[in-house]
C-alpha cells in the first residue's frame, strides 16, 4: 500500500506546474542573470593574472633587458614582455589595439608607455616603470663607483621587482571567486522553493482546504501512511530538482563550486530535505487557505536567502558581526556556508556542524508538522 501511494504521489507531484515554475525555470533564469552580470566581475578585477606588455626598442638599455629578462624567466611572472624594434611599432600597436597587451611600453632615452584603457593592467606597468626608473639610478651610481659591481647590482633589482613568495592559505583546487556566493544562496533558495510541494501535499491531505483532502479522509488508508508517502514522494522528486540545478550551473552556465563535486550533490539533496520539511510545517499550521500559506511560504523563504546574500552578497558578513545567532538558524545561511566549506577548506569539522545543525531543523520541523496534523478530526465532511 504504501508503494503504491509512493508512486502516485510522485506522479502528481511531477505533474505540478509551480515545481517547474519556480523549482527549475525560475531558478536557472537567475542563474543566468548571476553569471552575466557578476560571476566575471571577479576575473576582470580582482583575479591576478600576468599582465603581457610590448615594448617597442628605440635604443638599447642592457639593464633593462637584464632586467625583463628575469622577469619573463621567473616561475610565476607579473609581467610578460614581447619586443619590438622602432620599425615593428605597428605592430606593438595592433596588440595593444587587440587588447592582446596592457599596454605599449616605449625605450626611449626616458620610459614611456602608452595604454588603451585605464585599469589595473595599466597601474600595474606604470609602477613597473617607476619603479624601475627609480632603481635605474641606483644601478647607474653602483656601476659609477664600481663597474664590476653591476652585473650583482642588476640581478638584485630583478630579483627585487619579479620574486613574489606564496604562501597557501587555501587547499589546492579551490575556487577563490567571491561572486560564487550568489550561487551557493540561488541553491539555498530552490532547497526552500521545495517548501512549496510539500506545502501542497500538506494541504491536499487536510479535508477542510481540499476536496482531495476530504476524499482521502474517508479513505480506508491510513493517514500516517499517506503523509509519509508524501513526503518522501516530495522529497524524491525535490532530490531531482537539487540535483538538476547543481548540474546546470556547473555544466552548462560553468560556474566553478569546488573540486568536491560529489559532496555538492549530496548537500543539495539533504538542503532539499530542509525544503521539504519547511513547506509541511507550514501546510499543517493553522487553517489558512492554500493560496495565502503559498505566500507564507514564499515570503518566509525570500526572507531567510535575503538574511543569507541571495539580494546582497555581504549580508550574511554584516549579520555575523551584530547578531551572529541568526546565521546558525537560518536553514538558507546554514546551506549556502556548507557549499562554501566545502570549497574553501580541507578540513570538514565546520561542514559537519552546518549540515548536522540542517539534518535537526529539519527534524524539528517534521515533528512540529506530525504532532499538528496527527489527531485532526472534522465535524463533517
Amino acid at each position: 500500500m504504501f508503494l503504491h501511494e509512493l508512486f502516485y504521489q510522485i506522479k502528481c507531484s511531477l505533474k505540478t506546474k509551480e515545481l517547474y515554475i519556480w523549482i527549475i525555470l525560475f531558478p536557472a533564469f537567475l542563474g543566468i542573470v548571476f553569471k552575466a552580470a557578476l560571476y566575471d566581475i571577479y576575473n576582470r578585477q580582482t583575479k591576478f593574472e600576468t599582465v603581457p606588455a610590448a615594448v617597442v626598442t628605440v635604443r638599447d638599455d642592457p639593464i633593462f633587458s637584464q632586467v625583463t629578462k628575469g622577469i619573463n624567466e621567473s616561475e610565476d611572472p607579473m609581467f610578460s614582455f614581447t619586443f619590438f624594434s622602432a620599425d615593428e611599432e605597428q605592430k606593438a600597436l595592433e596588440l595593444l589595439d587587440s587588447e592582446e597587451v596592457g599596454g605599449v611600453i616605449y625605450l626611449e632615452d626616458e620610459l614611456s608607455m602608452k595604454v588603451k584603457y585605464d585599469g589595473m593592467k595599466a597601474t600595474m606597468l606604470k609602477t613597473f616603470i617607476e619603479t624601475y626608473t627609480f632603481q635605474e639610478t641606483i644601478i647607474k651610481d653602483a656601476v659609477m663607483k664600481d663597474p664590476l659591481g653591476y652585473q650583482k647590482v642588476a640581478d638584485a633589482l630583478t630579483e627585487d621587482i619579479s620574486t613574489v613568495t606564496e604562501v597557501p592559505l587555501i587547499p589546492e583546487g579551490t575556487n577563490t571567486n567571491y561572486m560564487t556566493q550568489y550561487f551557493y544562496n540561488l541553491l539555498a533558495m530552490v532547497a526552500l522553493f521545495g517548501s512549496m510541494t510539500g506545502l501542497r501535499k500538506t494541504v491536499e491531505s487536510q479535508a477542510n482546504l481540499s476536496a482531495l483532502g476530504a476524499r482521502r479522509s474517508c479513505s480506508p488508508v491510513k493517514k500516517s501512511v499517506t503523509t509519509v508517502a508524501g513526503l518522501t514522494a516530495n522529497f524524491i522528486v525535490q532530490s531531482l530538482c537539487m540535483v538538476f540545478s547543481v548540474t546546470f550551473i556547473r555544466f552548462v552556465l560553468k560556474v566553478d563550486l569546488g573540486d568536491k563535486l560529489p559532496m555538492i550533490y549530496l548537500t543539495a539533496v539533504i538542503s532539499g530535505l530542509l525544503g521539504v520539511c519547511l513547506g509541511f510545517l507550514i501546510g499543517s499550521a493553522g487553517t489558512f487557505s492554500e493560496d495565502s500559506k503559498e505566500g507564507i511560504s514564499t515570503v518566509v523563504s525570500l526572507l531567510m536567502c535575503f538574511l543569507s546574500g541571495l539580494m546582497a552578497g555581504d549580508m550574511r558578513i554584516k549579520i555575523e558581526d551584530r547578531i551572529p545567532i541568526i546565521n546558525r538558524i537560518n536553514p538558507s545561511a546554514l546551506i549556502s556556508d556548507c557549499f562554501f566549506s566545502l570549497n574553501m577548506f580541507s578540513d570538514y569539522s565546520r561542514y559537519i556542524t552546518d549540515i548536522v545543525s540542517i539534518l535537526i531543523i529539519s527534524f524539528i520541523f517534521a515533528l512540529i508538522g506530525f504532532v499538528l496534523t496527527r489527531r485532526r478530526k472534522y465535524a463533517s465532511l
